[in-house]
């Protein structure tokens, strides 16, 4: 539980900040409330409400103008209600001064006026490593207590947490980490300098050029689109009829194809017998850009390179889901590169679900689900929210996603086939085992163990880089809803993984284009490992 001096700190440094600001603005208010109409008012209201959405709107944009989100006031009563619909007013109040009179305040801090792209200007990523279960619960404080951080990682005794901080909040933020005693450095001063940095352009001629020459655009020298992908699926699918199937497995919540790629020589080995079946996906995570950069590596090993890896090919099945997530993905590219979730929105979908006078001011729709939260098994327990503007979601009820729903039939189809799992993600270089959502080991921990000790080995000896195995409880966090336990919990797949990729935390989600090619090769001399062991054992 969060000690309650942590809490109490962070709230009287806000309410310090904003104690003089609040008497102003009620004085201000009662000297132009004249120059308001109703109607004025109300579009300012609705202006306000879109951007609450996750549309920026070209013509104002609010400013984040409290650290400290509303339920802070919850436990003061009706004073503290009265001050939570306070706060709500304060910020419409900004919203309308910058519609009225084209304010700026640090309005560039958060969003790019030339565009609807989410500007992370001069927001700095600190690293966090709390020594001590109270300072534990300190780093948790914030996110609670302080609207508008991003954690990329979650606070863990001994382990670092790197925690995203708008311009507008560090100074709060590093007053209250020094106050507590926790260390902490700054790992980018300006983290939209490091986005501009990650993803090299391709020119048009150079995409002509690929295209004539290759007869697509990928080259694993940068993070390509949606379309890319499907693209060079296309031309797999053409040029290798005899290896490469396409299988439409259902849509995304905005449409898009959820597509399958099998990879296979004839379901049946030289002696008649069914061959096991090998499942791998990526993308599930929309920020985590290397982990369907690293899928689609794989496929081109194998099929591109069939006669190096004919035997694993021959051997098995392989079903390949390059983006599980493809909404998000695509708006991670379009609009805000550290989105996580999928881009359903449950509140339009729900006719049923009423509309309160505080929803009306303040309730607004944050859309998207976290998918790796979304699966029927131990949902909604230990690490998932049940708070719609929180990463974690784990949506109104399991399989609330199609493509959670699209994946999890098509894997039932052919689960006695399957006899390896593996969902590809980042950060962290780990190699997961179920269970997640419990300490509590399975039954064939063991061979768990073993076999991502081999594929760990293998990755190890191409390129030297450290990964870690064991449970997520163990080595991070406990979660549950988790795509790998429903694998091996419901679906009956003995190995089922969960891999975080590249890199320990110095570029995090902006790991350069460049490795794009050495982080495929680690992994899939790791994937062929222990699909060797599978095959040999079937």
């Amino acid at each position: 539980m969060v000690h309650n001096t942590s809490k109490l700190l962070i709230r009287t440094m806000w309410l310090c900040r904003k104690l003089t600001c609040a008497t102003f603005i009620l004085a201000l208010t009662a000297s132009i409330m004249p120059c308001f109409s109703v109607s004025s008012f109300k579009n300012t209201l609705q202006i306000y409400k879109r951007n609450r959405i996750g549309h920026i709107n070209d013509y104002i944009r609010p400013i984040r103008t409290s650290a400290v989100s509303e339920p802070r006031f919850s436990n003061f009563g009706i004073i503290g209600s009265l001050g939570g619909y306070f706060t709500k007013f304060y910020s419409y109040f900004e919203s309308g001064m910058n519609l009225l009179w084209g304010f700026d305040g640090n309005m560039d801090d958060t969003r790019d006026a030339s565009s609807k792209k989410v500007n992370y200007k001069r927001y700095q990523l600190l690293r966090v490593i709390p020594r001590t279960d109270p300072q534990v619960d300190d780093v948790l404080a914030l996110r609670e207590e302080i609207e508008g951080l991003m954690y990329w990682t979650e606070p863990v005794k001994n382990h670092s947490a790197d925690i995203l901080v708008p311009p507008d909040l560090l100074t709060d933020v590093k007053e209250f980490l020094n106050l507590r005693g926790l260390e902490f450095v700054v790992l980018f001063k300006d983290i939209q300098k490091a986005i501009a940095l990650q993803n090299p352009k391709m020119s048009r001629e150079k995409r002509i050029e690929l295209r004539n020459s290759k007869g697509h655009e990928m080259t694993f020298k940068r993070y390509h689109r949606y379309s890319d992908m499907l693209h060079y699926l296309e031309y797999l699918s053409i040029k290798y009829p005899e290896l490469v199937e396409m299988i439409t497995i259902g849509k995304s919540s905005l449409g898009q194809p959820l597509k399958v790629v099998k990879v296979s020589t004839g379901q049946r080995t030289k002696k008649g017998e069914i061959k096991p079946a090998v499942w791998i996906d990526g993308g599930t995570h929309a920020r985590e850009w290397i982990s369907p950069a690293v899928v689609m590596y794989t496929l081109k090993q194998l099929v591109e390179n069939f006669k190096i890896n004919r035997k694993i090919v021959e051997g098995a099945d392989w079903y390949i889901l390059p983006v599980s997530n493809p909404d998000g993905y695509e708006y991670s590219h379009s609009t805000d590169r550290f989105w996580r979730k999928t881009r359903s929105n449950h509140e339009i979908e729900d006719e049923k679900q009423s509309r309160t006078l505080s929803s009306f001011f303040w309730g607004e729709t944050c859309r998207g689900v976290d998918m790796n939260r979304n699966w029927n098994f131990h949902w909604g327990e230990v690490g998932a929210s049940d708070d719609p503007c929180q990463e974690t979601y784990a949506g109104p009820r399991p399989f609330s996603e199609p493509e959670t729903r699209a994946i999890s039939d098509f894997i039932m189809d052919r689960k006695d086939r399957i006899k390896l799992y593996l969902t590809m993600h980042a950060y962290s270089q780990m190699w997961l085992i179920p269970w997640g959502y419990t300490n509590k080991k399975t039954g064939d921990y063991d061979d768990l163990m073993s076999m991502g000790r081999k594929a760990v080995d293998a990755l190890n000896r191409v390129s030297g880089t450290q990964y870690q195995v064991g449970h997520s409880p163990s080595l991070l966090y406990p979660t549950s809803g988790g795509a790998d336990d429903w694998a091996k919990g419901v679906a009956g797949i003995k190995y089922a993984y969960t891999v975080e990729l590249r890199d320990d935390g110095t570029y995090g989600f902006l790991l350069p284009a460049s490795q794009i090619v050495a982080t495929g090769k680690e992994t899939f001399a790791a994937i062929k490992a222990v699909a060797r062991a599978i095959v040999c054992k079937n």
